[in-house]
C-alpha cells in the first residue's frame, strides 16, 4: 500500500482521476467518467466506440479485460486504451472535460516520442533493418488515417447532406432524428431529452411563442370537441409547432444550427 502511494504522489490530478499508467494508458471506464457521460450508457459507449470501432484493433489500440464488481455484483468488461486511442475518444466529446482529455493524450504522445532511443548508437546493420521497419509501418500507419479521414468525410457529408435538406415539408421526422444524433453525442441517455427541451425554448424565445399555453388550450378545445382524453394527452409541441407555419420554419432553422453548434455535421 505504502509503494502505490509513492507512485501516485508523482501524478498530476488528471493522471490520479484516469487512473493512467507508467505507459499513460488509461482504461474505458475511468475515461468514460472522466468525460461525465452517462452512466446508463457506458455499455453501448463501449460497444460502438471500441468494439464496433472499424479503425480500432484489439490488442493494438485497446486491450480488454473483465473487471471485477468489489462489491460482489456483476462483473463488467472494461478496456484498456493506449493514450492515442484515448485522445481519439475524446475528440467526441464538446465538454470542457473532453478538450482536457485529449490535451493531456496529446502531452503523453509528445512524451512517448521523447523517449525514443538514439538510433545512432545501433550498429550498421540493425539502423538498417529499423529503416526498413520504419517505412513499412509509416506506410501501413499513412492507409490507416487516409481510410480514417475518408470515412470522416464521407459521415460529414452524409450529415450535411442530411441537415441541408432539412425542410418544412418533412420536418417532423429530420428533426427528430438530428436531436437523437445530438443527444446521442452527448452521451445518449437522458441527453435526447434535454437538447429536445432546448430546442423547444430557442423556438419560444425566438418566436415569442408560449408552447405550454397553446398545448393547454388546445387540450381544452380537443376537450369541447369530445376528443377522448387519452388523445389528448398524447399531444405535444411538436403538434402544436405543426399548427404554425411560422413556427415550422422558425424551428426547423433552430435545429439546423443546435447540428451546427453542436458538431454533429
Amino acid at each position: 500500500m505504502n509503494g502505490l502511494q509513492r507512485n501516485t504522489d508523482f501524478l498530476t490530478p488528471i493522471e490520479v482521476e484516469l487512473g493512467v499508467d507508467e505507459n499513460g494508458m488509461t482504461t474505458a471506464k475511468k475515461l468514460y467518467n472522466f468525460l461525465e457521460l452517462s452512466p446508463s450508457n457506458y455499455s453501448k459507449w463501449c460497444r460502438t466506440n471500441i468494439v464496433e470501432n472499424s479503425f480500432a484493433e484489439e490488442n493494438v489500440d485497446y486491450w480488454a479485460f473483465v473487471l471485477n464488481d468489489e462489491w460482489g455484483g456483476q462483473a463488467t468488461t472494461d478496456y484498456k486504451l493506449t493514450a492515442h486511442f484515448a485522445k481519439k475518444l475524446s475528440v467526441k466529446g464538446n465538454s470542457e472535460k473532453a478538450e482536457q482529455a485529449r490535451e493531456y493524450f496529446a502531452t503523453v504522445e509528445e512524451r512517448v516520442k521523447q523517449k525514443a532511443i538514439d538510433l545512432t548508437q545501433l550498429s550498421p546493420e540493425l539502423q538498417m533493418f529499423n529503416k526498413i521497419f520504419q517505412s513499412v509501418a509509416e506506410q501501413q500507419l499513412e492507409q490507416k488515417r487516409q481510410a480514417e479521414k475518408i470515412a470522416e468525410v464521407e459521415n460529414r457529408v452524409d450529415s450535411i447532406r442530411e441537415v441541408v435538406s432539412l425542410n418544412t415539408t418533412s420536418w417532423r421526422d429530420d428533426t427528430g432524428k438530428i436531436l437523437k444524433k445530438i443527444g446521442t453525442s452527448l452521451g445518449g441517455g437522458q441527453m435526447y431529452s434535454q437538447v429536445r427541451n432546448e430546442s423547444y425554448e430557442l423556438l419560444e424565445k425566438r418566436a415569442h411563442a408560449d408552447l405550454n399555453r397553446r398545448l393547454v388550450n388546445r387540450k381544452r378545445a380537443m376537450a369541447e370537441e369530445g376528443v377522448s382524453k387519452s388523445k389528448r394527452e398524447r399531444l405535444t409541441y411538436v403538434d402544436i409547432i405543426a399548427d404554425d407555419v411560422r413556427l415550422i420554419e422558425v424551428y426547423t432553422a433552430i435545429v439546423k444550427e443546435m447540428a451546427i453548434c453542436y458538431g454533429v455535421v
